[in-house]
């Protein structure tokens, strides 16, 4: 499949020439445009609302409550683009795998993968597995006209570490044992991973998304030789198995300061980087041709108003040099966070940056 053969054809022509999708493309933008990760749900009250008494997995299932729960911030905040509301491991329970999301823990799985046998757990995804995904972006993409929607899926190394370690874990102990001790089988893993991966975001851009974010959260656990030998191929096979799509990708992770140019490597259009490296020294990491993402500390919108301004205004400084920028928060919306806050921030950001 040629890019002029992908499926970008059935996609509102509209969002193409949006403020988001310009900066993806390092094109002249009016204004900088501003999406926050997480920003389908998490903070806002009307999405506690329409959550309430519903599984987590069970939400990213209905179709017509995730639209709704994607929309939440387009309508509130004003963003420049909507980001698909599921969760990255939605694949893996579409696909069998006996996992849950438990409130205050994360996902948890049933039967943790340690050895070859396991890996039969792991079967291709089908679009027929998720085809609540395509309906629902179905409803998206008419409800948004101009707006852009972004794809998303976890990347094969923070999959493998949830899969591995049985639920969340500050050390990867497990996940990295296989990584050192059985790198066949962590490969093989791995690659199994894209596949599914790639496959889930295959069904995304077919049934509308503009862009897709590959999110690899925990990637900043990793050395960068480790990276580069255990990870980087993994991740490349999903960018490059949806590089004809002609639709943006862009690679996130947190704490990845010292994996940057590699995360750009492994082929994304758009690299997102947290808050602890500045803009400026991000590109210089990322090297030439891709733009950036981020990345206002999600703390800082806790902080009077007249400081969320001039934390971001070093931000948009620090960015002021580059081909491409979208503004986003450095990690995800925290719970807590006032959503007046973010919507102040948006019309800040707009303002401030008005071409």
């Amino acid at each position: 499949m040629s890019a002029n053969d992908a499926p970008r054809a059935q996609q509102p022509s509209a969002p193409y020439d949006s403020a988001f999708l310009k900066a993806c493309r390092r094109e002249p933008v009016p204004h900088t445009p501003v999406w926050f990760m997480r920003q389908a749900g998490r903070s806002l009250p009307e999405y506690r609302k329409v959550r309430e008494g519903i599984p987590m997995l069970e939400s990213c299932m209905r179709p017509e409550l995730v639209t709704e729960i994607t929309l939440q911030p387009v309508r509130r905040h004003g963003v420049d683009a909507a980001i698909y509301f599921s969760d990255i491991v939605v694949p893996l329970k579409a696909i069998g795998v006996d996992l849950d999301i438990k409130p205050g823990v994360g996902p948890v799985v049933e039967r943790p993968i340690r050895t070859r046998a396991d890996l039969g757990q792991l079967r291709d995804l089908t679009p027929e597995d998720v085809s609540y995904v395509t309906e629902a972006i179905g409803l998206l993409t008419r409800e948004l006209g101009s707006t852009p929607l972004i794809g998303f899926a976890g990347a094969p190394f923070t999959l493998a570490s949830y899969l591995v370690e049985g639920g969340p874990s500050r050390t990867y102990e497990n996940a990295k044992a296989m990584m050192y001790g059985d790198p066949e089988l962590w490969a093989d893993l791995l690659d199994r991973l894209a596949d599914i991966t790639a496959a889930f975001l295959k069904v995304q851009i077919e049934a509308g998304a503009c862009a897709v974010q590959l999110f690899d959260s925990w990637a900043g656990a990793l050395a960068p030789v480790d990276y580069r030998r255990s990870v980087l191929p993994a991740s490349a096979k999903v960018f490059e198995a949806v590089a004809d799509y002609g639709v943006p990708r862009i690679h996130f992770g947190v704490g990845t300061g010292e994996l940057l140019r590699l995360m750009g490597e492994a082929g994304a259009d758009v690299v997102g980087v947290d808050w602890r490296v500045p803009l400026d020294e991000g590109a210089r990491r990322v090297g030439p041709g891709k733009a950036l993402q981020g990345n206002l500390d999600p703390t800082v919108l806790f902080a009077p108003t007249e400081a969320v301004e001039a934390k971001t205004r070093e931000v948009l400084d620090s960015a002021a040099g580059l081909e491409g920028h979208i503004f986003n928060l450095g990690h995800g919306v925290m719970p807590s966070t006032d959503p007046d806050a973010l919507t102040r921030l948006v019309e800040y950001v707009h303002t401030h940056t008005a071409r």
